[in-house]
């Protein structure tokens, strides 16, 4: 299924539903011309010889296409519209209602429909003949905004930081975070930085073959302990590791875990007390929608995160859970998993994220 498609779709019935309205608000005006009227100085009269038919037919066909195509560039037909909060208040509900539908969360369906009604009411407003690119411009602006209040250059943080840069990755089961530790420090390792993994997940049974799996398929150190074992001291060794021999960067695995499991959350937090993290990233699907979005805001009350990375986005008709976690959370998104394979991590961008929308 296309990227966000379900969620494309209501955005365009919207867009023509506003469309229609003003279309039948908008009123045509005339608008005088500011260009200068061309001068000329007088010709003096000269004697010339009898001119053919043919010449004076040029001759006034010229000067009587000239007068009509001044006569025409002296006015310019425009139209203009003024709505009101009520032309488009059923219009606006239906936006709300698809956005909601869509997996974004209440407050921030509410913010982008404020935006968007703030663009379109109460301003006199001069149009052409596309009338549609306003309310689509109106919808971008507000998407925009929402998704670019909280940015966070990830890669110009990891040149200038000191090293080694201490990554932990957190949340719940399931939802592709030791796949998405291994895409990370492959794509680091492309940019040219060391990097060493943390097998901190000892709770879960296969933890620690499966990111060894991977440490092994992109060459990577992986430091692990046994099952069952303290994760904060499989942690402690992996920073100590990359100290001690110039690592750049310390991924840290850790057990999945929801926010009501009181023994893995004081475990997080034993993990974080004893080797500080400089960025907690919270991982989740972006096909889980507001379950997502409820957890990243659960995690981010609990041990506040720096950011986040959605999976499974190249699955996502919906949208919602992109769009919501940066504005509940304050915290930006930094990565889109799109696919399988190492390779398939994307930089998240706001302004491409609006674009997928309207394409």
């Amino acid at each position: 299924m296309p990227l966000f498609n379900k969620l494309k779709e209501k955005l365009s019935s919207f867009k023509k539903s506003a469309e229609d309205t003003i279309d039948e608000k908008a009123v045509e005006v005339e608008e005088q011309n500011t260009q200068p009227a061309e001068t000329s100085e007088p010709e003096p009269v000269k004697t010339e010889p009898s001119k053919t038919s043919n010449n004076l037919e040029q001759e006034t066909g010229s000067k009587s296409g000239t007068g009509f195509g001044q006569k025409a560039k002296a006015f310019v037909f425009k139209r203009e519209f003024v709505l009101d909060e009520d032309d488009i208040q059923d219009t606006l509900w239906d936006l709300e209602m698809g956005l909601l539908e869509n997996d974004i969360a209440l407050s921030v369906s509410e913010a982008i429909v404020e935006s968007v009604k703030n663009e379109l009411v109460g301003t006199r407003r001069r149009i052409g003949s596309d009338t549609g690119k306003i309310v689509e411009d109106a919808l971008k602006k507000s998407l925009y905004n929402i998704m670019s209040a909280n940015t966070f250059d990830f890669d110009e943080y990891l040149k200038n930081a000191e090293k080694p840069v201490h990554i932990v990755f957190v949340g719940v089961n399931g939802t592709g975070k030791t796949t998405t530790i291994a895409k990370m420090a492959n794509l680091l390792q492309n940019d040219n930085y060391s990097t060493v993994i943390a097998a901190g997940d000892t709770f879960r049974a296969g933890a620690i073959d499966q990111i060894e799996s991977h440490a092994n398929k992109i060459n990577t150190k992986l430091i692990k302990h046994q099952e069952m074992g303290d994760p904060a001291a499989v942690v402690y060794d992996a920073v100590q590791y990359a100290k001690s021999r110039s690592i750049d960067v310390v991924l840290s695995d850790t057990a999945g875990r929801m926010h009501t499991n009181v023994n893995l959350m004081s475990q997080l937090e034993k993990v974080c007390r004893v080797s500080s993290p400089d960025l907690i990233i919270f991982v989740d699907e972006a096909v889980a929608g507001n379950d997502a979005v409820e957890r990243a805001q659960q995690f981010n009350d609990n041990i506040p995160i720096d950011g986040s990375i959605l999976t499974k986005a190249d699955a996502d008709s919906k949208g919602g859970a992109a769009i919501s976690i940066a504005y509940i959370t304050g915290k930006p998104i930094l990565y889109l998993g799109i696919g399988q394979g190492y390779e398939d991590l994307k930089k998240f961008d706001p302004q491409w994220f609006v674009d997928q929308l309207f394409e």
